[in-house]
């Protein structure tokens, strides 16, 4: 006991106690860390300082009472033939590691300051544990490796661009392995680099970031993860060249040779002794290797081009509509069920203002030019990523259809899917979009193009107010646009479309209302103010917009403009103007070309199979054929809602999800980790869920929330494949 309290008294100025160090004690006895499976064994009272068989083997009754019948010196044989073949598992384990090329964290070009504090660009490579450095990036010429164990991780300030940060050892003993991978003595001639540190410059702040987390990353996951043995038969087999040239490297030290080769006759005497408890151990080890599933062959939705679309003019022209005699007498009908500020979601309209397709297709309207998020979330300038984000917000107004249309309203449960090939990138852009809700008429949609690095989502309230001469569509709501990389959000509202001359005068639509987007993570911002014609205004006055670029509350640019044709940008600093956005005959030819789901493998509930015979008779301009059709489809919803309230049944979504705490609507299958290029291979859609092959299959990881950081995002939404097991980390 004084020895014991002379030890507490030693350290009871220390802050943090590490338990590989010092191991806690329980009732009096001591124990000791097992290396394999990163607990604690005890250590038997009657033979302090050794491991109980028992222990070695995970405390199998078996092996107890085996060993139990063993005298103290046969015991301590077989401790020992345990104690070195452990050392050689290890051993072999961490060669597989650092040889097998599908373990990697992550792996780039980065620049290392030598003792000469000059640079060098080295190719390096992540490991679980290690650092690899090649001259070469076919990892050939070995430079060194750094053992992650002994290192500190630590932001370094710099002068120069880039980012910068050290690997160094707090007691400034070296980092450094001895040999190399393929146990090479002397590594390849370069500058000469610091023993206990490594200054490292990466090409820009989000790469550093990213490397200190994925260095972080590696170390955890070389001291948490649940090894497992190399078997025979189920894993690939270390070259015999290769266990020979490390075989001299499996002991610690002199002594251990020696008593290997002194004990090896006493070790085969109790070889048969032992076979029973090497059969457990090993079956034990079967029940915890997962074996990856086998990939099976890419079954994906066919999609076909979109063959026909209608692009209206700038200006007000193809918004104006001028009505019928015919059409007058309905609206007049119309007017008389209605009441000033009532809400018109319930009122049934006149289909001569119905534009031939669903709402839920045209919320896709914003992603003919994807190609500008693609561009963003390559862009490490976060004010210019906001101008980006902005430019490609305004670029999803000016398709617009000629004269005054309206959608139709979704029916509940009805889906629309289609994407965008991004020929650049080689990329794919996915929209899927569900009516979660009839009463009130929610839509929620979602947007991913993992391999760009961005998704976006989002849920529509659609709202009317009408109020005599005029009447306005309202959407409340928000879109969530999310750069998997960066971990940024940008958060944005809808303008309302308003429409006037109903009574009197040309029956107009305008957009109207101001509109936020906001970065909560960078601090940046964007006001946008749609702008009605005034009462006396001139054609010059139809749809503008003015805008301000915040940083926090210093304004740092202004957009003033069209948002159907031209708009201007305006410095602060420079007080220069130019063309922020203009959609000419060019940037429409070169839009990206959206592609739709073949109408043979379309669900009944799909928007275009859904409303065909709707669209079909407005096409023909038979408005009587078009007035029964969309009556038959909504008694037919009516007659479906009555059912569930008389079986008492709520109704539920097929691709989307409510969350209960924020009320916002969530899809079921998104996936927003950052791209991985070493796993991922495509992306791609069947049946509404978008998936990703991968050359080893993985579980998805979503984030709802997606406001985390650049670390938080690398560290818990990354994920690492090893040959035996899966390793996640989360929070």
């Amino acid at each position: 006991m004084k020895e014991e309290s002379s030890q507490q008294r030693r350290f009871s100025s220390c802050t943090v106690v590490s338990p590989v160090l010092f191991p806690p004690r329980i009732d009096g006895r001591k124990l000791v860390r097992n290396a394999s499976f990163g607990g604690y064994n005890e250590l038997s009272p009657s033979l302090p300082g050794l491991f109980s068989e028992s222990k070695l083997y995970n405390g199998s009754e078996k092996d107890s009472s085996a060993s139990s019948k063993l005298t103290k010196k046969e015991s301590l044989k077989v401790q020992k033939k345990n104690y070195r073949e452990e050392k050689k598992r290890a051993t072999k384990e961490l060669l597989s590691t650092i040889t097998d090329p599908s373990v990697i964290v992550m792996a780039d070009w980065l620049k290392i300051r030598g003792t000469l504090k000059s640079w060098t660009k080295l190719w390096c490579v992540l490991k679980p544990g290690v650092l690899l450095i090649y001259k070469t990036q076919k990892n050939g010429q070995w430079v060194g490796t750094v053992l992650l164990n002994a290192c500190e991780i630590i932001e370094r300030p710099s002068k120069k661009d880039g980012f910068c940060f050290k690997l160094f050892h707090p007691l400034e003993q070296s980092i450094w392995a001895v040999k190399g991978p393929k146990g090479e003595a002397v590594g390849s001639i370069t500058q000469p680099l610091p023993s206990s540190y490594l200054i490292i410059r990466a090409t820009s702040e989000s790469d550093g970031r990213c490397w200190m987390d994925a260095l972080e990353l590696a170390l955890k996951c070389s001291s948490l993860l649940k090894r497992t043995m190399i078997r025979e038969g189920k894993e690939h087999d270390l070259s015999i060249s290769s266990e020979s040239t490390h075989d001299q490297d499996m002991y610690s030290d002199k002594s251990d040779k020696e008593n290997d080769q002194e004990h090896d006759e006493s070790d085969n005497e109790v070889m048969g002794k032992s076979e029973e408890s090497d059969t457990d151990t090993s079956e034990r080890q079967d029940d915890s290797y997962i074996e990856p599933e086998p990939i099976e062959p890419l079954k994906e939705t066919t999609y076909t081009e979109q063959s026909h679309e209608e692009l209206g003019e700038a200006g007000e022209a193809s918004q104006t509509e001028t009505v019928s005699e015919e059409n007058k007498s309905l609206i007049w009908t119309l007017l008389k069920q209605v009441r000033p500020g009532m809400d018109l979601s319930r009122v049934v309209l006149p289909t001569f203002i119905l534009e031939p397709r669903s709402f839920l297709d045209k919320l896709s309207d914003y992603y003919y030019h994807a190609d500008f998020l693609s561009e963003a979330a390559l862009e490490e300038n976060p004010y210019f990523r906001l101008r980006k984000v902005v430019k490609w917000y305004l670029s999803g107004f000016y398709k617009k259809p000629k004269g005054l249309k309206k959608p139709y309203n979704p029916i509940l449960g009805e889906t629309f899917r289609c994407l965008w090939i991004h020929p650049r990138t080689n990329s794919k852009t996915f929209y899927i979009a569900e009516q979660v809700s009839h009463h009130p008429p929610i839509s929620a949609f979602y947007v991913s193009n993992r391999k760009d690095g961005f998704c976006l989502s989002g849920s529509i309230l659609a709202k009317s107010k009408f109020y005599g001469n005029s009447l306005s569509a309202i959407l409340e709501g928000e879109a969530r646009l999310t750069f998997l990389n960066r971990g940024e959000d940008y958060v944005m509202t809808m303008p309302y479309a308003h429409c006037k001359g109903i009574l009197y005068g040309t029956m107009t639509l305008e957009l109207g209302g101001i509109v936020n987007i906001t970065c909560q993570k960078t601090g940046y911002s964007a006001i946008l103010e749609f702008k009605l014609k005034p009462f006396l205004g001139s054609s010059d006055c139809v749809n503008q917009i003015s805008g301000k670029l915040k940083l926090g509350k210093e304004v740092l640019a202004t957009l003033e403009g069209h948002w159907d044709s031209e708009v201007f940008i305006n410095d602060k600093k420079t007080d220069n103007s130019e063309v922020f956005w203009n959609p000419t005959p060019d940037i429409k030819q070169w839009r990206l070309i959206r592609h739709t789901v073949k109408f043979e493998e379309q669900g009944d509930f799909e928007s275009e199979k859904l409303w065909q015979r709707v669209t079909r008779a407005i096409n023909a301009k038979d408005q009587t054929e078009a007035t029964q059709e969309k009556y038959v489809l909504e008694e037919a919803q009516r007659q479906a809602a009555r059912d569930r309230k008389t079986k008492s049944e709520e109704w539920t979504c097929k691709l989307f999800e409510l969350d209960p705490l924020t009320g916002e609507w969530h899809y079921k299958f998104a996936d927003t980790r950052p791209w991985d290029p070493l796993n991922d291979m495509i992306q791609f859609e069947k049946d509404g869920v978008i998936q990703t092959k991968v050359k080893h299959r993985t579980p998805m990881v979503c984030n709802k929330n997606m406001t985390r950081s650049v670390r938080h995002i690398n560290i818990f939404k990354r994920f690492i494949y090893f040959k035996d097991f899966y390793l996640f980390i989360y929070s």
